[in-house]
């Protein structure tokens, strides 16, 4: 049975059918079949993959271009032999042996996977050199700079398969755009604007910039998501798996299914929660969404509005700490601060855009009629907790090890051991408490001092205690067939932000070889200026330093981006997103003095739009095939919803204070201000979207509301004054229209 086929009073879809609907809409899980034998060794080697990098994480990975390396060569050979050169119903469906193919990948496929993985080990191969079989390739540090004729070669290819691979997970959209950049580093004596002009490079020294680290390929980008990314995409899947994700509804159900709108809030804060442990907005949606959007249909909830409550809520996932999206990594290696640093100033932000989308949802509800849920049909809090305590044990020594100050792979590594424990390791089937006794093994080996800078004792105790209570459940486990299973579609999850990594790589690269970042950034600001010029006449006798020259100039600059931002997320994904602009923000919004890590979160949060952004918005498409629902229309739903989001990023540039880690910018009063009047300008927001407060409200009320939740969101206590102003005659006739309705009951 298809997503399509369901009713409306069905609780949930069954396995398959969400599985289908993943596929269609997460293009990284839309495989063709291999057949039985390679699928079997595509399989297992997939579980190797994921175990590689379970290793590395505790006990140490290998030297940047030989774990690069090994990375993609996984990706080589999966992407290679799962995603077709042109994707159609024949070329994903296995009929049989075929001439000049096996397992259903042609040999060309074959070739361009050799010839692509021969060239991601080749430097580790050759780093020191190779005098076998008649070559004379001198080590790499005498080739940098002079690449030999097989640097060049390999080189070639590792570009060219880079580009294939993404073009094949994510679309012709990236590929393109990297192509653009090539094109720029090639010819630059001929670019048509002079600012653009420079020198260029030629192909030998063009592919020696890429292919040797560590600006090109094998560079920051790759090396993040192999060591970190990687490790957190499978924790979420397997701790999704083992039944966290369950955990999470019913927590949710029980914190809001009460009150006004309950099944939508229920969304919400399930999305909210499941966003913790997973940056992947689609599987976020489909996970949580398979419970949920159909409650809310059968409560009355239109099933556009549903799907847009699910995508909008799930979309939070790349913001949401302790595990953001993947270029949330990146920001911590590019601004060389802890990862932990993120994590604490995503906090608040990212509470704005769920107190806008429960805002929406509650008057939304209330302006429908929409009924709640009974109570008999709530879950009991006892009930949860003790048949779900040890599930979030696994997320609880994550956070532990992280906010302790070690690595994030290292705190991946404890919580996927600690998923394994606690959802397939039992007292009943004794091999299988060979995992936390290892576990144990490693954990007091990292407090001895045998291991160097190791666990603390007390660090030790604690994670003992939580693997020795993983054990202490009496919740089913699973067959470590379905751990296998977990770890395979986790892998598969990985795919497609790997192969934007290596690609985006070749971005970085021009970057740092031709300045084109500060180009770019240099005519964002310069056009700025100019319009900033010829609108100062107009504005520049208002009594208010936000209408000086230099006031309008870095608005419009913001404004010039976070355009840029939505259209170009259209099409690509966050992360190879987030590199490119970061590149031209980075630049631009320092010489008007915005702080680095507010520009880098800027810009995070305009890429994350585009998932609930129409016409191109999986998310959204994905709740919609869930709700059988227009899928544009439920992506103007979820793009109304996340409306908060929108305005929430000019926050960080014009009052740094909301995220906390910023000493020179953060004091308690301050913060305090800024926090609360954002969070009342989104609610007022809310309002003014729903068109409902006490009372339902009118065009002209829904207008002062939307006016005075922005004057509350920019940041100021003149504005804050102008938004009470503005606000107090809609809050003076809501109160009376209430009052005259309930004297008409009486």
């Amino acid at each position: 049975m298809t997503a399509a086929e369901q009713t409306p009073d069905q609780q949930e879809l069954d396995a398959k059918a969400l599985e289908e609907l993943e596929k269609k809409y997460d293009t990284s899980l839309n495989t063709r079949d291999n057949g039985p034998s390679l699928s079997r060794f595509i399989y297992w080697a997939t579980i190797g993959f994921a175990f590689y990098h379970l290793w590395t994480a505790g006990f140490g990975t290998p030297v940047d271009y030989v774990h690069m390396g090994v990375h993609l060569s996984g990706l080589f050979l999966f992407i290679f032999a799962g995603f077709p050169l042109v994707k159609s119903e024949a070329a994903l469906r296995y009929n049989g042996a075929r001439k000049l193919s096996w397992g259903n990948v042609p040999l060309y496929d074959w070739i361009i996977m050799i010839l692509a993985i021969g060239a991601a080990l080749f430097l580790w191969l050759s780093w020191r050199g190779l005098s076998s079989f008649g070559l004379d390739i001198p080590e790499q540090m005498l080739r940098q700079g002079n690449p030999t004729g097989f640097d060049v070669f390999f080189g070639s290819v590792l570009v060219l398969a880079s580009l294939e691979i993404a073009r094949r997970t994510i679309g012709f959209v990236l590929p393109l755009i990297i192509l653009v950049f090539v094109i720029f580093a090639l010819f630059g004596p001929h670019m048509p604007a002079a600012i653009l002009q420079h020198p260029g490079v030629d192909w030998r020294q063009f592919i020696n910039n890429m292919y040797f680290p560590f600006e090109g390929i094998f560079g920051v980008t790759l090396w993040v998501v192999s060591t970190v990314v990687f490790h957190f995409v499978l924790f979420g899947v397997v701790a999704q798996r083992m039944g966290l994700g369950q955990f999470f509804v019913d927590n949710a159900m029980i914190l809001a299914g009460r009150y006004t709108g309950g099944p939508a809030k229920v969304s919400v804060i399930s999305s909210a929660f499941f966003g913790t442990i997973s940056g992947s907005s689609i599987a976020n949606t489909v996970s949580t969404g398979s419970l949920t959007i159909p409650n809310m249909k059968r409560m009355g909830y239109p099933g556009h509005f549903a799907g847009g409550v699910e995508a909008a809520a799930s979309a939070g996932g790349q913001i949401t700490p302790p595990i953001m999206g993947a270029a949330s990594f990146l920001m911590a290696e590019y601004l060389e601060v802890p990862y932990t640093t993120i994590v604490i100033a995503a906090i608040v932000p990212a509470m704005m855009h769920y107190i806008g989308v429960l805002s929406i949802v509650h008057f939304t509800a209330k302006r429908l009629g929409l009924p709640t849920y009974a109570k008999e049909q709530l879950p009991i809090l006892g009930q949860v907790w003790r048949h779900g305590w040890f599930t979030v044990l696994p997320l609880v020594a994550l956070l532990f090890v992280l906010f302790s100050g070690y690595s994030p792979n290292m705190a991946a590594f404890m919580g996927i051991s600690l998923c394994i424990v606690v959802g397939f390791s039992s007292f009943k089937r004794p091999l299988t408490l060979l995992v936390p006794f290892a576990l144990l093994s490693f954990i007091f080996w990292k407090a001895s001092p045998l291991s160097g800078e190791g666990f603390s004792p007390v660090m030790a105790g604690i994670l003992a205690a939580l693997v020795v209570g993983s054990l202490m459940h009496r919740g089913e486990r699973g067959t470590f067939r379905e751990l296998f299973d977990s770890m395979h579609v986790g892998v598969q999850y990985a795919l497609a932000v790997g192969a934007a990594s290596a690609a985006v790589g070749i971005v970085v690269g021009v970057i740092n070889t031709t300045g084109v970042g500060f180009r770019l950034g240099f005519m964002v600001t310069s056009g700025a200026a100019d319009m900033a010029e010829s609108l100062y006449p107009l504005l520049g006798w208002i009594p208010s330093d936000a209408f000086s020259q230099s006031a309008i100039q870095q608005f419009i600059s913001l404004v010039m981006i976070a355009i840029a931002c939505i259209l170009m997320g259209a099409g690509l994904p966050t992360t190879a997103l987030y590199i490119m602009l970061v590149a031209v923000a980075q630049p631009a919004l320092t010489t008007l003095g915005v702080p680095p890590l507010a520009t880098h979160m800027f810009v995070l949060y305009y890429g994350v739009i585009s998932e609930i952004t129409p016409p191109v918005c999986a998310s959204a498409y994905a709740a919609a095939g869930i709700a059988n629902a227009n899928p544009f229309r439920t992506g103007i739903s979820a793009f109304t919803l996340g409306i908060g989001k929108l305005m929430v990023p000019m926050v960080f540039v014009y009052a740094p204070t909301i995220l906390i880690v910023l000493p020179e910018y953060f004091s308690i009063t301050s913060f305090l201000q800024v926090a609360v009047t954002c969070a009342l300008g989104v609610f007022s927001i809310a309002t003014a979207v729903s068109g409902y407060y006490l009372q339902p409200l009118s065009g002209l009320w829904r207008l002062c509301m939307a006016i005075a939740g922005l004057l509350l969101v920019a940041p100021g206590t003149g504005s804050d004054i102008l938004a009470v102003i503005v606000a107090a005659p809609v809050l003076l006739q809501q109160i009376m229209t209430q009052r005259k309705q309930q004297a008409s009951l009486t």
